[in-house]
């Protein structure tokens, strides 16, 4: 089995898959939307998850796993509402949402996912 690494820098790769499976980098909401509230950036995120999705040829549909991290507990609720109407009806995947230092101060959430691939 190949593994597939998607723009690989010196840390990270945005993506790799292997065996029809995507393991996403963390997801943070774009520059633009770093100063908003929690359902700015939760809004932005999840484009940001869209885009990349996309690029490797899976789609919020094939999503199996994901990770949210909130840097203030408060925010669930609000983050909830943006999380309840992008992921498709009959597709949540499994998630956990968790309370956790981010690694900028202006970051409110981030997320990981794993998605299938399709072959």
């Amino acid at each position: 089995m190949s593994t597939q690494r998607h723009d690989t820098k010196a840390r990270m790769s945005r993506a790799v898959i292997h065996q029809g499976v995507a393991y996403l980098c963390g997801q943070v909401a774009g520059p633009d939307a770093r100063q908003g509230d929690i359902t700015e950036q939760t809004k932005s995120m999840l484009a940001r998850v869209d885009a990349l999705l996309e690029e490797i040829g899976s789609s919020r549909e094939q999503l199996l796993s994901a990770t949210v991290y909130l840097k203030d507990g408060g925010d669930v609720a609000a983050m909830n509402a943006v999380w309840d109407a992008w992921v498709p009806e009959g597709h949540a995947p499994a998630r956990t949402c968790v309370c956790a230092p981010l690694p900028a101060n202006e970051l409110k959430v981030e997320i990981t996912v794993t998605a299938a691939v399709s072959q």
